[in-house]
């Protein structure tokens, strides 16, 4: 079945480096996509007027399916069919959020890439003034959050969240930010050779220095579903942002085993006093000895978890699997074939 005609605006062609400096530039939009059937059509449909308000541009959406188990697969498919500009990555399993975002950045071909998620939380029409602030000069544009329609823990716990990363992080994470951001060629290539296993996007990318910009919007409420972030996975997002960055955790390890060190000296001076000096009220120091006792336990049993943590990311790290597994690719410049595509 022939595929519909579109407005040319809307499709982002095969990029020419050897093309005139006047050749229109092409913006490509990442977007993971997990169990997102109810929303997807209304994201697509949104997205698509949004960029019908710049016709100077063209644009390309590559989604990546990252193992939905509901119909959101077979939607893609079906926007892909009606849509040239439509690219769609379908990974092998879920490899969580922050690996469909790299599948997605190794796979745009634009001279700046959005990266943004689909439940329509980041609207559409704010990623029109990433693109202005980044005809203007800027090389990052990040999209910083002035409300949030959530409940009342969940905005608690980001904004906890995020200054505590900021607290422990060694380098500079934008508060009250999430992955929606855009970042020109020339950084996007660079985000692209960072290759590690426990990625934490957002950090790496404020870890590329360059000219940074903040657009300020609202955040607003999921249009279906419900989060695929809970509390936990915010933790485990959390601890991957601190070890990827931050040291912290080892440098508070060395000062707890300082502390520790000299309460138990205190302990022993304690001890000693009241064996030679008040022997009369010297009885067996259960009491102490078991306040000891699990103090050390503890304090050895937290060391030994926050150690482990980093021994776990080496591990990880050392055998150097895939990112990613892309086991189909449908859409423009692929024409629909099978690939099997992995991210080294």
């Amino acid at each position: 079945m022939a595929t519909p005609a579109i407005d040319r605006q809307h499709v982002g062609g095969e990029r020419d480096l050897a093309s005139e400096p006047s050749r229109r530039r092409l913006v490509s939009y990442v977007l993971p996509v997990y169990n997102e059937a109810d929303g997807i059509r209304e994201f697509h449909s949104r997205l698509v007027a949004a960029t019908r308000a710049r016709p100077d541009l063209d644009f390309q959406f590559v989604y990546v399916n990252d193992g939905s188990r509901d119909g959101s697969l077979e939607i893609l498919r079906e926007l892909a069919a009606s849509c040239e500009a439509v690219k769609v990555l379908d990974l092998s399993r879920n490899f969580g959020h922050q690996m469909a975002i790299t599948a997605g950045l190794d796979s745009a071909d634009g001279d700046a890439v959005i990266v943004m998620d689909t439940d329509l939380q980041d609207p559409p029409e704010v990623s029109l003034e990433l693109i202005s602030a980044w005809e203007s000069g800027a090389q990052i544009v990040y999209a910083q959050r002035r409300t949030r329609k959530d409940t009342a823990v969940k905005r608690l716990t980001a904004h906890a969240y995020y200054r505590v990363l900021r607290r422990f992080a060694d380098i500079d994470i934008p508060v009250d930010t999430g992955d929606f951001r855009l970042m020109d060629r020339t950084t996007t290539d660079l985000l692209r050779s960072h290759r590690e296993r426990n990625r934490f996007v957002r950090g790496l990318v404020a870890s590329l220095g360059f000219e940074q910009v903040a657009v300020p919007f609202n955040r607003d409420e999921r249009v279906a579903g419900s989060t695929h972030y809970p509390l936990t996975k915010m933790l485990r997002l959390a601890a991957d942002g601190v070890t990827s960055f931050s040291t912290v955790p080892l440098k508070l390890i060395t000062r707890l085993g300082v502390a520790t060190v000299v309460l138990a000296l205190l302990g022993i001076v304690y001890a000693l006093v009241i064996r030679l000096f008040l022997p009369e009220i010297s009885v067996p120091g259960w009491t102490l000895l078991m306040i000891m006792v699990l103090f050390l336990g503890g304090v050895q049993m937290l060391s030994l978890g926050v150690i482990g943590s980093y021994v776990g990311r080496i591990y990880t790290e050392v055998q150097a699997r895939p990112l990613y597994i892309v086991q189909e690719v449908v859409g423009r410049g692929h024409g629909g074939e099978r690939a099997q595509e992995t991210g080294a």
